[in-house]
């Protein structure tokens, strides 16, 4: 039955990310700024000064939360973060997204095979985000264990790929 839960989750993750691959001449920063889902995101890249390292040459693996992910952040506390005296810490919560290299949703399944369901990447930031199978969804775990689920993958960019996620992970 987990076999079959898998398969299924991995035909779905593949058919929702087909769609996505059209935009792979535009980088990271482009295709966010070009969403409005993502302006909580862009804002936020902006105001820790990372919109130039995310149109770098990469290839960068980005889980990028969506607003309605921020949404569920304390109002305060993200206002608090956006502030430029927090920079250093909303720096840190924002490279904790994001992962060196390029992670395409295949890379990530054959890792959660090998890890029999479990999988541990290393953030730019330096903090571990595990990414788990479980009820039949893949998942980010961050290090405090709060769990956002990808809810889209393979969002192909000239210097990477982005996730989208449901959730911002956080980092200790």
């Amino acid at each position: 039955m987990k076999k079959i839960i898998f398969i299924l989750t991995t035909v779905l993750v593949f058919s929702g990310a087909q769609q996505m691959v059209a935009q792979s001449s535009k980088s990271i920063v482009d295709i966010a700024v070009s969403n409005k889902d993502f302006s909580t995101l862009v804002t936020a890249l902006k105001a820790a000064d990372l919109v130039g390292a995310l149109q770098g040459d990469g290839p960068f693996t980005v889980f990028a939360p969506t607003n309605a992910a921020f949404s569920k952040v304390d109002k305060n506390a993200l206002n608090g973060l956006l502030q430029p005296e927090n920079k250093k810490a909303l720096t840190n919560v924002l490279t904790y997204h994001v992962v060196s290299g390029q992670l395409n949703a295949s890379d990530v399944v054959g890792a959660l095979k090998k890890g029999n369901g479990k999988a541990e990447v290393k953030a730019l930031n330096g903090q571990t985000l595990t990414v788990v199978q479980k009820d039949g969804k893949i998942w980010l775990k961050d290090q405090n264990g709060a769990y956002s689920e990808i809810i889209k993958t393979d969002v192909m960019a000239s210097n990477g790929v982005i996730h989208i996620i449901g959730d911002v992970v956080m980092p200790k």
